[in-house]
């Protein structure tokens, strides 16, 4: 970061399959679709000597709650953002042609419509540079694929597709060598389908391999958007909303404090949901009554967001000793809005146990060793969709659909829940027993195994 030369520092969230950006040059900055958590961000920043001057927002968020008020609360930073963005705080607009100056660096507007109404590129322009070398594609142009277009509700999906059929084309037009810096990526449901596990690209690369802009003409690229989309996390539909009032500013991360088993329990009398975030195998040995299992990786928050009410407070149950499954769990449930979080039990299980208080167990299986002995059972599948088809004879309700679908099981005798490798199986399960369904978890492995000899 020294001189004038600027950089593009790549800041990948996993957890969530999005990827925000630091423009960098002398010592200003400009900081793209930030996540909510950029506090460490800013602190290195400052100590480097380098002064974020902006956010820079492609459109509103749908997937997790932007961290464009942290960053000017703490900076002083501009929050530029999309001209037709229904933003109802204060906030720099950025129409076509538009430009801000970031040291020697001019970022440009482009207003590229399609995964969003408002949704807005910018052109990176390197001093006296009279072709970008950059562009922030945010969920229009994205490594191997598009961002998709019906987020805004069915009735514009049409719309939007066919809005970004054209961005596409416009910026295919954009010289060969332009960087290409998507926000979304591998593992976000921003996206239309798969797509590449790198997370930037060039101009010339995505118009020579990606699906998007190879040998599609409107029709085909229209009827894509429109038909077959992976389904997204409930609580997407609570981001654009909170994103456009303007997200409450936390100025730091919370500390999560703990619990007695006493607190726990009147927390859970009014209405408070307990997460156990340690290893599957702990959970189904012994657990709270009325708890789920999620285990702490990169999925935790998104699929706390599949099945638990947005607004719910949370309680969390945590390995012992927790280390540092405290932060990384509340980060990733506040990237999300989910902000609620009263604490944890202190000692877990154990000092729920030896306050007099029962905990729950239900029984674990290995799909290797059930493959071609699951006839005569009930098998529930919850995977998201099943390309290959189904366990045959099994009942399929994705996860997402489970917590108001819980009505539909039968009760008459034990289920045995599977998904793809374990890990929705334990969240499913959890959910089963806490109705009081006898159920067992295929908790390592998943249907393919089970099909092998089905």
């Amino acid at each position: 970061m020294n001189g004038s030369e600027a950089t593009i520092e790549v800041l990948a969230t996993p957890s969530l399959g999005d990827t925000s950006y630091l423009l960098v040059s002398g010592d200003e900055a400009a900081l793209v679709d930030p996540q909510r958590d950029s506090w460490e961000l800013m602190e290195s920043c400052a100590a480097k000597g380098v002064r974020i001057r902006y956010v820079l927002e492609t459109h509103v968020h749908n997937d997790y709650v932007s961290g464009a008020l942290e960053v000017r609360a703490a900076t002083g930073a501009t929050v530029a953002g999309p001209a037709r963005a229904p933003y109802a705080f204060d906030h720099l607009p950025m129409a076509e042609d538009d430009e801000i100056r970031v040291g020697d660096v001019t970022v440009r507007a482009v207003e590229t419509p399609g995964h969003t109404a408002e949704h807005t590129s910018y052109l990176v322009f390197d001093d006296g540079a009279r072709a970008p070398s950059a562009v922030f594609t945010g969920g229009s142009l994205l490594v191997g694929n598009a961002g998709r277009t019906d987020l805004s509700g069915s009735g514009r999906t049409e719309e939007l597709a066919r809005a970004q059929y054209r961005t596409l084309r416009r910026l295919a037009l954009l010289p060969d060598g332009t960087r290409v810096l998507p926000t979304h990526g591998a593992g976000s449901s921003c996206a239309a389908g798969p797509v590449s596990g790198e997370r930037t690209s060039t101009v010339g690369t995505e118009r020579r391999t990606n699906p998007v802009l190879t040998a599609q003409d409107e029709e085909e690229f229209v009827r894509g958007r429109m038909t077959d989309l992976p389904p997204y996390p409930a609580y997407y539909r609570h981001m654009g909303s909170l994103n456009g009032a303007g997200p409450r500013v936390l100025g730091g991360p919370p500390v999560m404090r703990p619990l007695t088993p006493t607190m726990v329990e009147g927390l859970l009398g009014g209405g408070a949901q307990i997460v156990d975030v340690r290893d599957r195998a702990a959970f189904a040995a012994g657990h709270l009554p009325d708890s789920i299992c999620d285990e702490l990786d990169e999925r935790f928050a998104s699929l706390v967001g599949e099945v638990v009410p947005f607004g719910t407070r949370l309680v969390l149950v945590l390995p012992e000793p927790p280390g540092d499954a405290a932060h990384e769990a509340m980060v990733q449930l506040l990237r999300i809005g989910y902000d609620d979080i009263a604490g944890y039990l202190a000692g877990g299980p154990d000092a729920w146990a030896a306050a007099g208080r029962p905990l729950r167990t239900f029984r674990t299986a290995d799909a290797a060793a059930l493959a071609g002995h699951v006839e005569g059972r009930r098998v529930l599948d919850v995977r998201p969709d099943r390309p290959e088809g189904g366990i045959p004879g099994s009942l399929a309700v994705p996860l997402a659909e489970l917590p108001r679908r819980i009505g539909e099981l039968p009760r008459d005798r034990e289920i045995l829940v599977v998904c793809g490798s374990g890990r929705r199986a334990a969240v499913a399960a959890g959910l089963i027993d806490r109705a009081g369904i006898p159920v067992t978890a295929v908790i390592s492995g998943g249907a393919r195994e089970l099909m092998a000899h089905a």
